[in-house]
Order: structure tokens, then C-alpha cells, then sequence
């Protein structure tokens, strides 16, 4: 049991300097070769944020704990947003800019419907990886002509405290190499550990991959999000948030299914509960986000009692035993309030907006 622990406790911590290495090495010789930052950052760094889900979902694929894999991306998308914009705007109100309402959240829900859609028969295939790979492609090149277009200094603020400069080529290969080598070595450490604990437990595979893994592969999104409220630059948690889940659902999934040889069933509870809740909580985002254009502490507190109540139902779930009459008022309860508060926040949004019309 403690050498369970050990591994899972030791895989993370491999995992995010892996990733910080990776990103590092990867970042400096990119502009060393002449990239501009702003792309650098689009590809090179968000990439590297999302290096942990898929260097474990990659492993787990392999390994053959399909469910692990895709328990991660689903677990990782919905702590996100739950967890990482619930601790961050409880410690700040965080900023929305516009333009994540109007294009990058929207993407987010199709790339959510999308995913679905795909995992329907039960699997993700060959086809479908190449797709949502494909995807991936697609939106990073938009991406980078959208933002060469606007000269987007939002975008360079988010991504510069991630690059450095100034670096040799040969040491800053040595980085990538470092950083490959912890991302693969932390992945198999992280499975192996969850995979025993989960025997030792007798907990479902995709039980650790939506809670454990989903949280510990979260933590440098975590990390980055709540430092960045608690220094006030308040507008760079939402973007990295939902930026992140993007890349999870179309790069990881993509490439895993890929790598997988289309061989990465979807379990029947994902399809019925995670995947739901999933698509539930990027739908949420939309009129809470809309709403002034700011996450408030009330929404954080809010996110947060969602989250809890999802974990708890997942435990009770996987206990075995028939969930007792308070989780099910809870888990009932949280639906009509989740409707009831968005109903609340869009109509305080259009007051507001009607109020500024006429003081113009």
C-alpha cells in the first residue's frame, strides 16, 4: 500500500518537472530558431500544459487501462473547471475576456459534443482520433492567424512566464531530452501506482483515472491559475482553464486513440454519468462566464459544492452499496440550484447591459 502511494505521490511530482523541462528546452530553442513568442506560446507551451494527460493517458493506453486514459481527460476537464475557477475565483473574481465567450468556449462545448458523439459506439477508433487530432490542428492554426492578426498582448501575457531565452541549442535539447524522460518515466510510475491501488481497493479504473489522476495531472493548471489570481492578473485563470480542456479533449484523446491503434474503449458509466456531467459543466460555463464577464466568488463557492457533490457521488457509486437519501437529494438538489443560479447570473447580466444602454 505504501509503495502504491509512494509511486502515485512520486509520478507526480516527476510528471510536473517533466512537463516544466519539456516546456523549458522546447520554448528556448523555438525562439533560438527564430519563433515569434506569440506562437511559441500557441503550440510549444499549451501543449506542454497538457503534457501530463497525455503522457498518462498514453501510458495507460498502452498498458492497457483504457479506462484510466480516458477517466483522465474527463476527470481533468471537469476539475478544471470545478475545482482550479472555483479555488481561483474564491481567492480573486477572475476577468473574462470576450473573446473566450464568443469563440473559445463555444469550441470548447463542440469539442465536448464531439467527443461524445464519437464515443457513442463505446470506442474511440482510429477514425475518430484522427479527427479530434485533426481538430487540434485546426484550432491551433486559427489560433496563431487570429492572433498574429490582432497582435494579441493577452495572449503573450499569458504564455511569457512560461518561456525563457538566452539559452544554448545543445542544452536546451538536453532539457527536451530531461523533460520526455521524467514525462514517461512519471506516467508509468503514476499508472502502475493507481492501477495496484485500485486492486488493493477494489475501486474501478476509471474511478482513479476521473479523481486521483484527473486532479494530480490538473496541478500545473492548478498552480498556474490560483497564483495568478492571488497576484491579480485575474483575466489569466479562465483562459488557461478552458484552453487547457480543449487540448485535453482534442490533443490527448486524439493522439491516444491514434496511438492506441483505435483500440481505446469508452466504459458504459462514462457514457451515462462523467461523459453527461462533463458536457453539463462546459454548458454552465457559458451563462455563468456571460454574466459581466467576471467569475465571482459566489460562482467559485458555487463550482465547488458542485464538485464535491460529484466526488461524493462517484464514491457512493463505487462503494458498492445503494446511494443513501442525502447524496441523492444532494446530487438532485444541485440540478435545479445549477439552473436556478445561471438563470440568476444571465438575467443580472442583462439588467446590466440594459442599464448601460440607457445611461448612454
Amino acid at each position: 500500500m505504501l509503495l502504491n502511494i509512494g509511486l502515485i505521490i512520486g509520478g507526480f511530482v516527476v510528471l510536473v518537472f517533466g512537463a516544466d523541462w519539456l516546456v523549458k528546452g522546447a520554448s528556448r530553442l523555438a525562439l533560438s530558431l527564430g519563433m515569434t513568442p506569440l506562437v511559441v506560446g500557441l503550440t510549444v507551451v499549451a501543449f506542454g500544459t497538457s503534457a501530463p494527460e497525455l503522457a498518462v493517458s498514453v501510458a495507460s493506453a498502452w498498458s492497457g487501462q483504457a479506462d484510466l486514459a480516458v477517466g483522465n481527460v474527463i476527470g481533468s476537464n471537469v476539475a478544471n473547471i470545478l475545482l482550479i475557477l472555483g479555488l481561483s475565483a474564491v481567492v480573486a473574481p477572475l476577468v473574462v475576456h470576450q473573446q473566450l465567450v464568443r469563440l473559445d468556449v463555444p469550441i470548447m462545448l463542440g469539442a465536448s459534443v464531439l467527443f461524445y458523439t464519437l464515443a457513442l459506439d463505446g470506442r474511440i477508433s482510429m477514425a475518430d482520433g484522427a479527427i479530434l487530432a485533426g481538430g487540434i490542428v485546426l484550432y491551433v492554426t486559427f489560433l496563431i492567424r487570429q492572433s498574429r492578426r490582432e497582435k494579441s498582448e493577452a495572449v503573450l501575457a499569458e504564455y511569457e512566464g512560461a518561456m525563457e531565452s538566452g539559452g544554448s541549442i545543445p542544452m536546451d535539447i538536453v532539457w527536451m531530452v530531461a523533460g520526455l524522460v521524467g514525462l514517461v518515466a512519471g506516467a508509468q510510475m503514476l499508472v502502475e501506482g493507481a492501477v495496484s491501488l485500485a486492486r488493493a481497493f477494489g475501486v474501478s479504473e476509471l474511478m482513479i483515472g476521473l479523481t486521483v489522476l484527473a486532479i494530480g495531472t490538473s496541478l500545473p493548471e492548478l498552480a498556474t491559475s490560483v497564483v495568478a489570481a492571488v497576484r491579480g492578473e485575474r483575466d489569466i485563470a479562465v483562459g488557461n482553464v478552458v484552453g487547457s480542456n480543449i487540448f485535453n479533449l482534442l490533443s490527448v484523446l486524439g493522439f491516444t486513440g491514434l496511438v492506441s491503434l483505435g483500440q481505446l474503449p469508452v466504459a458504459p458509466a462514462a457514457l451515462t454519468l462523467d461523459i453527461p456531467v462533463m458536457l453539463g459543466v462546459a454548458l454552465l460555463c457559458m451563462p455563468i462566464f456571460r454574466a459581466g464577464f467576471i467569475v465571482t466568488r459566489a460562482n467559485g463557492a458555487f463550482f465547488l459544492l458542485c464538485y464535491a457533490a460529484y466526488i461524493g457521488w462517484l464514491v457512493v457509486d463505487n462503494s458498492g452499496t445503494p446511494p443513501s437519501w442525502m447524496s441523492v437529494s444532494l446530487l438532485s438538489g444541485l440540478i435545479p440550484m445549477a439552473i436556478l443560479f445561471t438563470m440568476v447570473s444571465f438575467v443580472r447580466y442583462v439588467s446590466a447591459e440594459k442599464a448601460s444602454t440607457s445611461d448612454h
